[in-house]
C-alpha cells in the first residue's frame, strides 16, 4: 500500500511516494521515475520514499537559479525526513542524484546510516566526458552505436520541437548509452514527469561541473555503496573512481556485468541481493 504526500519549500511542491516495508530509504530525483524503477521485491525490506526535488515540481516555469543551489536541494532532503518523522535514513541518489545523496549524508550525519550511490560520476567535468567518449569509441559494438548515431541527428530536432522536455528527451534519445539493452525505449517510465529546464541546466550544467565530491568528505563516516554498469556509456568508466575511492572512509563499490546506467532496474535480483547483504553486513 503506497502512502502519498506532498511539502511545500520555497514555493515548490515536493512531492513523494512511500511504499514499503522495513529501514526507511529515502530516493532522491523523480517520485514517479523511481518509484517505477526499483524492484517489488526490494520494497519487502526496505521503506522507499521516492519524492521529487525542485527539478521535478511545480512552477516548472521558475528561472531563478538561486533557488536551485546545491544547500537548498539537500535541505529539501531533510524536510521529506522530518515531514515523515523518521530518525536516520539509509539515503539513495542515482546518476547526479548520487550528489545530492552524498551532500546530504556530509551535511546531515546523524540522520543517515547508509548511503548509497548508483551509476554516478566522481564528476560530471570535461576531463570526465572525454573518458566516457573514449571508453565507448573503445568498444566492439556496431549496432549500438549505429542506434547512438541515429538518435543523435534526431536530437536538434525534438529538442526544439519541445524544449519544456528536453532533458527527458536527451535521456530517451541517449538510451545506446544508458541501456544494457541499446533499443530498449524507455518512454513510459517517464509519463507524466515534467521538468524544470532551468534547474536542470544550472544543476547539471553548472554545479555538477564544478562539484569537488572530496570536499568535506571527512564528515562521511556512514558506509557508501556504489552501484555500477560495465556497460554504461553516459558517465566515465569505473576506473575513474580510483583517484577519490580511498578518500571515502568505507566505500564498497559494485560493478554489474549486465547493466549500463540502472543496474538496480536492469538486473534487480543480483543489486537487491547486493544491496540488501551490504546493508545487514555494514
Amino acid at each position: 500500500m503506497s502512502l502519498t504526500g506532498h511539502v511545500y519549500s520555497s514555493g515548490f511542491k515536493l512531492q513523494y511516494i512511500v511504499e514499503g516495508t522495513g529501514t526507511p530509504a529515502i530516493v532522491v530525483g523523480s517520485s514517479l521515475y523511481y518509484f517505477r524503477t526499483f524492484s517489488d521485491n526490494l520494497r519487502n525490506s526496505l521503506n522507499l520514499v521516492f519524492f521529487d526535488h525542485r527539478g521535478f515540481s511545480p512552477p516548472y516555469d521558475c528561472q531563478d537559479t538561486s533557488q536551485f543551489k546545491l544547500n537548498l536541494l539537500v535541505d529539501d532532503i531533510e524536510l521529506i525526513r522530518k515531514e515523515l518523522g523518521f530518525d536516520k535514513v539509509i539515503i539513495i541518489g542515482h546518476s547526479g542524484h548520487a550528489f545530492m545523496a552524498l551532500e546530504y549524508a556530509k551535511k546531515y550525519p546523524a540522520n543517515v546510516s547508509h548511503l548509497v550511490m548508483m551509476c554516478a560520476a566522481p564528476n560530471f567535468s570535461r576531463e570526465g566526458h572525454i573518458a566516457a567518449e573514449r571508453y565507448l569509441n573503445d568498444s566492439v559494438c556496431p549496432e549500438r552505436k549505429a542506434t547512438l548515431a541515429k538518435n543523435l541527428a534526431r536530437l536538434p530536432q525534438e529538442i526544439e520541437a519541445a524544449p519544456e522536455k528536453a532533458f527527458i528527451t536527451y535521456c530517451l534519445l541517449m538510451g545506446p548509452k544508458s541501456w544494457f539493452d541499446y533499443n530498449y525505449d524507455a518512454t513510459k517510465l517517464w509519463e507524466g514527469i515534467e521538468v524544470n529546464m532551468a534547474m536542470f541546466d544550472y544543476v547539471w550544467g553548472e554545479v555538477f561541473r564544478d562539484i569537488d565530491i572530496t570536499e568535506n568528505l571527512d564528515k562521511l563516516q556512514v558506509p557508501a555503496f556504489l552501484a555500477l554498469g560495465r556497460y554504461d556509456y553516459l558517465i566515465p568508466p569505473p576506473y575513474m573512481w580510483e583517484s577519490v575511492r580511498d578518500k571515502f572512509s568505507n566505500l564498497t563499490i559494485r560493478v554489474f556485468e549486465k547493466s549500463s546506467h540502472a543496474p538496480h532496474f536492469e538486473e534487480p535480483d543480483l543489486f537487491d541481493q547486493e544491496l540488501i547483504e551490504w546493508l545487514i553486513n555494514t
